[in-house]
């Protein structure tokens, strides 16, 4: 990880008009986890996979046979990018209504077991634009839904959880899956009065979802956006975002090579 971070601040140095915004203030970055961080599409197209099948043997086993159409994961995904309700999916895969609420409960019971969390992976370039941000000076702050322990355990498997000054998330297992935005809203405030953060021109969050963006928003802190998580570009543009970047990747290199200053959010 040193050579990383050693080789970011080489690259900083050979980019032409590339403009350190540290120099002008510290760079304080709140990012969300599973989207922008972990990719988390194949634990939950598995999660759906299992509870159609966990529903499909309950009817057989009394007797009953259900016209089952599993969707391919692209199809799931795709759906899930717009917010197509889980109701809508299990109808769209065969389930009759009355198995709507076994589908909903197994799907919930199911998706945070150790057995498919191992399902998530670390997504393309999150290194380098952790190590990045971490070589500029920014103070970066991890604010999830997911339950805490479980981000920081999983920081420090992948050796990053010491390029966060903080790692702030729920003591809900089930918190993630349903994203309220009043809770991340509420985590952001906590992390921000306990650090002593203030809105300013040089603080943004990051995250995959419309709970990131209002989050941000409701702290006057610019939001980047980013379509590698759980929400497509067509959905999270209703909530106007400052910017949309395909991940944080892309959207460290924009904070990092910004040349302009920007005046605070007040509104």
């Amino acid at each position: 990880m040193g050579n990383v971070v050693a080789i970011s601040q080489r690259l900083i140095s050979m980019v032409p008009g590339a403009k350190r915004t540290s120099t002008c203030a510290p760079m304080t970055v709140f990012c969300d986890f599973d989207g922008p961080i972990l990719d988390v599409s194949e634990r939950y197209y598995q999660t759906y996979l299992l509870a159609l099948a966990d529903v499909q043997a309950d009817c057989h086993a009394q007797g009953t046979a259900l016209p089952i159409h599993q969707l391919d994961k692209q199809q799931f995904w795709h759906m899930k990018q717009n917010r197509v309700p889980d109701l809508e999916i299990a109808m769209r895969s065969g389930l009759p209504a009355e198995y709507f609420d076994a589908f909903l409960q197994r799907v919930t019971h199911i998706v945070n077991q150790p057995a498919l969390l191992h399902r998530d992976t670390l997504q393309p370039g999150v290194r380098w634009a952790l190590s990045l941000l971490h070589a500029q000076g920014a103070q970066l702050f991890l604010v999830t839904l997911r339950c805490q322990q479980q981000a920081e355990q999983i920081l420090q498997s992948y050796g990053l959880a010491r390029l966060f000054t903080d790692i702030r998330g729920t003591h809900d297992k089930d918190a993630a899956y349903h994203n309220q935005a009043e809770q991340k809203n509420a985590l952001l405030m906590q992390v921000m009065a306990d650090y002593g953060i203030s809105p300013n021109a040089h603080a943004w969050m990051i995250g995959d979802t419309e709970a990131d963006v209002l989050a941000g928003q409701a702290n006057h802190i610019r939001t980047i956006a980013v379509t590698s998580g759980i929400r497509s570009q067509t959905y999270l543009n209703r909530f106007q975002p400052t910017r949309i970047h395909h991940d944080l990747l892309s959207a460290a290199h924009y904070l990092v090579y910004q040349t302009e200053a920007f005046p605070v959010l007040v509104g």
